[in-house]
């Protein structure tokens, strides 16, 4: 058995490329150099995980408006303007007006310099891609088009390192627009930070909220076979170490309901989950409420962000991390460990299993905290270096904005009580850091992810255009 991971859509990125077609019969020997370059560029983009589509070499605004064309009716991610030599701002206008989609202009010249001493114009032509660069800023703004660049050389590892992160933002953003998130249940009672009009998702990133039921869940429970059900529990000691207290009957309850998750998602096309039930007494609802964590847990993995108390917008965050490759796990303040320098934080619940510091272990809990219901829960500490915090904050004008820190998790002692949890170094006074981060317009939960992210989130934020808040104290 394998925990398999969805293969999200790719990331669909436009390339054109141009230059003035004047200068082709003055100097033959350009035009077959720079459509060189452009099949270059072409290739160390579909190196990138993304599917390019291409719409070829452009020398006047009548062939850049085909282009235009070709590149709207494929529906792009992210327009890619290879700006090889001097082209006039009118050839690429129609290509950045019509696609709807974010612009990234690339100025790579062939080489880190020219050879002064053996150039002639034909070969400084060549070398000429910064030339078009304000003109097509200047004429881009006046149009009304946001646009970003990159300027370097063809082999600049610096320069494809900035191209990689505009990719990885449009395929974020894509991810985002095209996206259904369950909203399954109700509002944590009395968790104001965490309410989120689910038109304001559609209205600021797109995609589509799917209001969910417990009932949705429930019937798909019931339906559930023992077999299936034990299928799900081998499945579980494969990916956790099952501590003692977990109780058998528990576990297979938690399977089952997972089982049902797996049905729920695929029959709603979900790429999200936010859920909450409080039930009553031991009654059905409030089973398959506190029946999640297990179920939750493993779509997360999966590259399925699944989150408890209702947080829609922590679930997008995490969705966000996740198409990073960055993880993402459900997080919130746990304590302030003054004598380490360090800020423990984590939750009960969902955790991403894929930046587990180590196997993570499935615990039994007689009693969730702050929750009704009990069973099994995830515990384990995100893995050890540089990591990211991610949350998706809200302004009173109801504007979203994206909230980052980065800091270092580090070793040491951590709680058994069924949560995850880690002890992450900001390199300041934690008191300070809270202090900061709170200020910041955070909830209080976000999403916890491996590697240091800022650069990355910098371009999602452009692209989504979302204001971002660095927090460094």
């Amino acid at each position: 058995m394998t925990l398999d991971r969805i293969t999200p859509r790719k990331t669909r990125v436009g390339l054109v490329s141009g230059g003035l077609g004047a200068y082709w019969p003055q100097f033959p020997a350009l035009l077959p150099q720079l459509e060189a370059s452009a099949r270059r560029v072409s290739s160390r983009l579909s190196e990138l995980d993304c599917e390019v589509i291409d719409a070829g070499f452009v020398s006047d605004a009548g062939e850049g408006a085909a282009a235009a064309e070709k590149l709207r009716v494929a529906g792009c991610d992210l327009i890619v303007g290879f700006l090889t030599t001097y082209l006039t701002s009118s050839m690429l206008a129609p290509v950045a007006q019509r696609s709807g989609a974010p612009v990234l202009l690339l100025n790579l010249q062939p080489t880190e310099a020219m050879d002064h001493e053996s150039f002639d114009t034909g070969a400084w032509l060549a070398y000429c891609g910064a030339c078009p660069l304000p003109e097509m800023a200047n004429s881009f703004r006046r149009l009304g088009v946001e646009f970003r660049s990159v300027s370097g050389y063809l082999d600049d590892e610096r320069a494809w390192t900035r191209i990689s992160r505009w990719i990885k933002a449009a395929g974020v953003r894509a991810a985002l627009r095209h996206g259904r998130h369950g909203l399954l249940g109700h509002l944590y009672p009395g968790m104001m930070d965490v309410s989120t009009d689910p038109t304001l998702v559609s209205a600021q990133l797109g995609g589509h909220v799917e209001i969910l039921e417990v009932d949705d869940l429930r019937v798909r429970v019931e339906k559930v076979t023992d077999d299936e059900t034990a299928a799900r529990v081998a499945l579980a000691r494969e990916v956790f170490t099952v501590d003692e207290s977990v109780v058998d009957e528990d576990f297979a309850w938690g399977a089952r309901v997972s089982v049902a998750l797996d049905r729920l998602v695929e029959d709603f096309s979900l790429d999200s989950l936010a859920y909450y039930h409080r039930g009553l007494d031991g009654e059905t609802h409030e089973r398959v409420g506190a029946g999640f964590i297990l179920g939750a847990s493993l779509l997360t993995a999966r590259g399925i962000p699944a989150v408890g108390e209702y947080e829609l917008r922590t679930s997008l965050a995490m969705l966000v991390m996740d198409r990073l490759g960055a993880g993402g796990s459900f997080t919130e303040l746990q304590a302030l460990n003054f004598r380490d320098g360090v800020v423990e934080m984590g939750h009960d619940g969902p955790a991403h299993l894929g930046i587990s510091a180590r196997k993570p272990l499935l615990r039994g809990l007689g009693v969730y905290h702050g929750k009704r219901g009990w069973g099994v829960s995830v515990e384990f500490d995100v893995k050890h270096g540089p990591v990211t915090l991610c949350g998706l904050g809200q302004r009173r004008d109801g504007k979203f904005t994206l909230i980052a820190s980065e800091g270092t998790v580090v070793p040491g002692p951590l709680l058994r009580i069924g949560n995850t949890t880690s002890r992450v170094d900001f390199g300041c006074d934690p008191g300070e850091w809270t202090d900061a981060w709170s200020a910041g317009g955070i909830a209080h939960h976000w999403a916890l992810g491996t590697g240091h992210r800022v650069a990355e989130l910098t371009a999602v934020a452009d692209l989504l255009g979302l204001e971002l808040t660095v927090v460094r104290p």
